[in-house]
């Protein structure tokens, strides 16, 4: 039914991976770009770069794609963006494609950009409107990768995308302004999504993918508490919602249950213990469905 496109290079193993969490696994053969999904809402699975993703789902080429929100804009890209999904090669997903300087460079804004400077730009569309906007005459090449190794020899500036800035501050540069912060997004062709039944293959994947991203970092609380101290138990938990409360059979004694974030837990389970709890439980969360 669906034709999705995967995106190649630093999203793809994280993408993969997605994925396979979300049981519907990517399995490559012999030729690496063209795998299969056994599943039956999607026919057909291509990776392909990031960049090229936009445009050929705009053109009805994919149903469905996964891309960053950087690259939809450079392409100009008329889709529909179904759903932000808060992940990259590291991290939360959230990059910012930003203008850099060396660190000896007296400029210190993106205003102090001498008119005729050089820009090396992997986004050069975005580049150029946001130069325009300033008012400031710049000269964009486009670069093809290691952006910030062109510096100071070939250019004076970087337009580049960063996710912590550890690669451009080991490369001696420092930055001056933030074009944009980008997402990875879930994007649809507009026709794909106008037909109810391919609507309904990608909300249902939208919400298996989205399921995955919620419940990492995130794990079960299960435990048994005296009835005369759940509320004390209660007030410490720091619940996703409110816990699920049961009645153990022919007993003084409730089963409590609820999500809680896996970087809490160690200081949550004798805090708990403390507070009456018994025959604690902490177990691992593949999905969380809303």
């Amino acid at each position: 039914m669906l034709k999705i496109a995967i995106p190649k290079g630093s999203l793809e193993e994280q993408t993969l991976l997605l994925f396979s969490q979300a049981d519907m696994p990517v399995q490559k053969s012999s030729r690496q770009y063209n795998p299969v999904v056994d599943d039956p809402r999607i026919d057909k699975v291509k990776i392909l770069r990031p960049q090229e993703i936009p445009t050929y789902v705009t053109d009805g080429f994919f149903d469905l794609g996964i891309s960053g929100l950087d690259c939809i804009g450079e392409a100009g890209a008329d889709v529909i963006e179904v759903a932000d999904m808060p992940y990259a090669k590291t991290g939360s997903g959230k990059l910012k494609m930003v203008v850099a300087v060396p660190n000896d460079s007296p400029i210190e804004k993106p205003e102090d950009i001498p008119p005729g400077s050089r820009i090396s730009a992997e986004f050069p569309k975005t580049a150029e409107k946001y130069f325009k906007k300033l008012g400031i005459p710049v000269d964009i090449f486009f670069s093809y990768g290691a952006t910030e190794a062109k510096v100071p020899e070939l250019m004076d500036v970087i337009v580049d995308l960063t996710e912590t800035g550890q690669t451009l501050r080991r490369n001696q540069l420092k930055i001056i302004g933030v074009i944009m912060e980008s997402t990875t997004k879930l994007i649809a062709n507009k026709a794909a999504w106008a037909d109810p039944e391919k609507r309904r293959a990608i909300e249902e994947i939208k919400t298996l993918l989205l399921g995955v991203i919620e419940a990492r970092g995130k794990v079960l609380i299960s435990m048994n508490v005296p009835k005369d101290r759940l509320d004390e138990v209660i007030a410490a938990l720091p619940a996703m919602k409110r816990p699920t409360v049961n009645q153990l059979y022919d007993s003084h004694y409730l089963e409590v249950a609820t999500v809680v974030e896996k970087n809490q837990v160690n200081l949550l389970l004798p805090q708990l213990k403390a507070h009456g709890a018994e025959d604690i439980l902490e177990l691992g969360i593949s999905k969380i469905v809303r």
